[in-house]
């Protein structure tokens, strides 16, 4: 820190010159002097242009001698040489210039504490320690420093996350416990603090969710039923104790929230799928399952139409020993360029095989996902085991192959075990 004071300092001198070195030297002469020279050089004009007045008899004798009275009594008017010079004023361009010789430094001083990071100059460790609560620190001394300043400082916060997130950074789960536990008590409302106090909970007994952590990510989502990571982590402490529904739930509205793109989807997803397959081996899984909200609930979009694609859907009559009346059919459309995710889907039973069906944009999962934004879709039938539209292995299936949204009156018969 001293050294960038010192070539800070030296800056400041290396510039002040070029600032006050103009102002200082602009001193005024003395106003008396420039105009008694003036004056000066006015009248010798005037008395050569009488002399050469009288030369071309242009002017009389006596014209002339009036007018060289005339110039002598304003010589002596004009001219007050012999009068004591008058006090100079004190000259404005100085005074600035002393005036900036203080200000300029002191301004800048005064500037970069406003506007710039004095905490930049700190050691790595007192950087840390001086913190706006929102960093990590690595450094044992400074989370020391912190410790004690939270002592003194008990109700800062900020103080307490940096606390919290260090400590659960450096896998010291009980410490992060413990910054939580106070930090949760500061500020009770909430929800993603409530959140990494479950999961640095769940990280300090063997990774487990069950308990006081599933408590406190309740507490979370009571606070803010959207939090992202509170859902993932509901999920998970579901999938836990063996109560899929609410593993589906969660993590179906999680998917609900996120961005089609977002880089984890699929592995939620894939949760979900067996989180279902798990629930449809319990006994009364299947019920539960029907009952339950999927991937493939639509959501509401305005339908088009003109660009629905309506047909047929049957069973093979060789395939049918191989389908429970109660198995679940997937009749869907998915983009047959781009991602897999089905564009518009109807969710129906064996027993209701065969069936008329009408696919639009009222079906899309998301808004920005619907049937009518594609030029081309794959229209398939499936009948899954599982309850889930993602193909397995046993799936029967049957398609209508590549079409243009709008088709009409086509015709899918289930002929394909996969």
């Amino acid at each position: 820190m001293t050294l960038f004071w010192i070539l800070s300092a030296a800056l400041v001198i290396v510039a002040l010159p070029f600032v006050i070195w103009p102002l200082w030297r602009n001193t005024a002469s003395n106003n008396d002097v420039l105009r008694d020279a003036a004056n000066l050089e006015i009248l010798r004009d005037q008395s050569a242009e009488l002399d050469a007045d009288l030369q071309n008899s242009l002017l009389t004798r006596e014209a002339y001698d009036q007018g060289r009275r005339e110039l002598q009594v304003r010589l002596l008017d004009e001219v007050k040489t012999t009068e004591a010079p008058a006090r100079v004023p004190r000259n404005p361009a100085k005074i600035l210039a002393l005036v900036l010789l203080v200000l300029v430094p002191l301004g800048s001083v005064s500037l970069y504490r406003a506007l710039g990071n004095p905490k930049a100059l700190l050691p790595p460790a007192q950087q840390g320690a001086a913190a706006d609560g929102f960093g990590v620190i690595r450094s044992e001394a400074a989370l020391q420093e912190l410790e004690a300043k939270l002592v003194k400082l008990p109700e800062n916060p900020d103080g307490w996350l940096t606390l919290g997130r260090s400590y659960k950074e450096l896998q010291r789960y009980d410490d992060a416990v413990r910054a939580y536990e106070h930090l949760v008590k500061l500020m009770p409302n909430e929800a993603q603090l409530w959140t990494d106090y479950a999961d640095a909970k769940a990280m300090s007994h063997g990774q487990s969710l069950l308990g006081e952590p599933t408590k406190y990510l309740n507490k979370a989502l009571e606070l803010d039923a959207n939090n992202t990571t509170a859902l993932a982590l509901a999920g998970s402490a579901g999938m836990e104790r063996g109560d899929y529904v609410a593993a589906i739930t969660y993590w179906q509205k999680l998917v609900s929230l996120l961005p089609a793109d977002y880089p984890d989807v699929q592995m939620i997803s894939d949760g979900i799928n067996q989180a279902r397959e798990f629930l449809a081996q319990q006994k009364g899984g299947k019920e539960k399952l029907a009952k339950l909200p999927t991937l493939e609930t639509p959501v509401e979009v305005a339908a088009n139409p003109a660009l629905a694609i309506t047909g047929k859907v049957s069973l093979s009559p060789a395939l049918r020993a191989k389908a429970s009346p109660d198995d679940f059919v997937f009749i869907l459309a998915r983009a047959a360029e781009g991602p897999k995710m089905p564009l518009a889907v109807i969710r129906k039973q064996v027993k209701d095989l065969p069936m008329a069906f009408t696919l639009d944009d009222s079906m899309a999962m998301q808004p920005q996902m619907k049937l009518s934004g594609f030029d081309k879709v794959v229209v398939l039938a499936r009948v899954s085991k599982t309850g889930t539209p993602m193909s397995q292995p046993g799936d029967l299936e049957g398609t209508a192959g590549i079409v243009k949204p709008g088709s009409k009156g086509l015709n899918i018969t289930i002929d394909t075990v996969k």
